[in-house]
């Protein structure tokens, strides 16, 4: 558990000191994201985001498991 709450911090602190890069990448606008808007409405559903989220931290708790 000390082990996990470790890594998540330290990867907390590598994504703020590399904030500047991180806002480039388009996650939240990749295709597969709708954004419907409408008068006094507004809906925003990731699809796409999420799954390349999970994609992501899934082969990261693979590889820090091995």
């Amino acid at each position: 558990m000390q082990r996990t709450l470790l890594i998540c911090g330290l990867l907390l602190i590598a994504a703020s000191l590399g904030w500047r890069w991180l806002a480039r990448i388009p996650f939240g606008r990749l295709p597969g994201d709708f954004h419907i808007v409408r008068d006094g409405f507004s809906l925003y559903v990731p699809l796409a985001t999420c799954a390349a989220l999970s994609v992501a931290l899934t082969v990261l708790v693979w590889l820090l498991r091995r």
